[in-house]
């Protein structure tokens, strides 16, 4: 295995975990409960909620799969697009955290639109709060680690 697609390989399976350890947390402050169906809603996405909340461990599996699938290409798409732009070798932390603001909004206005899961309501400080959230386990690492493949300092 190449050392790119070793590097984007772990890159995404360490911000597609923490990613989903981070929802977890969020959810069971919310709710005071462990969200045991987090995955099959996540395959809700493609399957419908009512047919993967039945789906059981099957349905839970593919929402596994389609988020370390999402986390993975997206982690990719940073790596493959660094070196291209140059104005992304600017500051590792600011261009990681506006990445994963970017990641985000195209999670949110585009592929969750083209799914059958309902859109939440907009909320500023939630929003504001996720976006730091998901920085910091996401697009911060993501960048940190282009930075340092392509020995930026």
């Amino acid at each position: 295995m190449s050392k790119f697609f070793k590097t984007v390989l772990l890159t995404g399976l360490f911000v597609g975990t923490t990613d989903i350890l981070s929802a977890f947390i969020s959810v069971y402050i919310v709710s005071g409960k462990f969200p045991e169906k987090m995955f099959n809603y996540i395959a809700g996405g493609a399957l419908g909620i009512p047919a993967a909340i039945k789906g059981g461990t099957a349905a839970a599996f593919l929402g596994l799969f389609f988020h370390y699938f999402i986390a993975f290409s997206f982690t990719l798409f940073f790596f493959w697009v660094f070196p291209k732009f140059r104005f992304l070798a600017f500051n590792k932390y600011l261009v990681g955290m506006l990445y994963a603001v970017f990641v985000n909004q195209v999670m949110e206005q585009v592929i969750l639109r083209l799914t059958p899961l309902p859109a939440g309501p907009f909320r500023l400080a939630e929003t504001f709060i996720g976006w730091v959230s998901f920085g910091i386990v996401f697009g911060i690492p993501i960048a940190y680690n282009a930075y340092k493949y392509y020995r930026v300092e």
